[in-house]
């Protein structure tokens, strides 16, 4: 045999790498063999806890949905309460409007066609009615007529049959 070749034949190296190939597949089947066997992610420990925080979520649901709907109707209160402020604040300005007899003798004479004494009152029928002579088509709504009008009116029909 030649130096430069090696000891030993094709056929034993050939046989123990063989060997070593085997035993490492024998060590790998020990390894996993060993090893703990692979658990769920679920432990006892966490479907505790799911189960505590559905039990919370399911607990909490109907006083917060409560709590939700009273701020709301607050906001409605407080919205309410500000018209209402807004209102009587227009009263009370309207109050002092009627104190002064000035603007009460405007509205009388506006509304209810007061005249001072010695004036002459006139009073001039609307363009769309009819004519004045002519009771029976004039309008007996009583809409945008003077009150004394429509008190007539009312004595005209009284003897009136039905």
């Amino acid at each position: 045999m030649s130096a430069g070749r090696s000891r030993f034949s094709t056929t034993t190296r050939l046989k123990v790498l063989g060997e070593q190939a085997a035993e490492r597949v024998y060590r790998a089947q020990n390894r996993r063999l060993r090893r703990p066997p692979r658990r769920s992610r679920l432990t006892g420990r966490a479907a505790v806890l799911a189960l505590v925080i559905c039990s919370l979520m399911v607990a909490l649901a109907y006083p917060l949905r409560q709590y939700i709907s009273q701020r709301s109707d607050i906001g409605d209160q407080r919205r309410q309460a500000e018209q209402a402020q807004q209102r009587v604040e227009e009263l009370r300005d309207e109050k002092a409007r009627w104190q002064d007899e000035a603007y009460v003798e405007q509205q009388a004479r506006r509304h209810l066609h007061y005249v001072r004494p010695g004036e002459v009152g006139f009073t001039l029928p609307d363009v769309g009615s009819a004519e004045p002579d002519d009771r029976r088509h004039r309008d007996r709504s009583g809409a945008n007529r003077p009150w004394y009008d429509n008190l007539w009116d009312g004595v005209d029909r009284a003897d009136e049959p039905r």
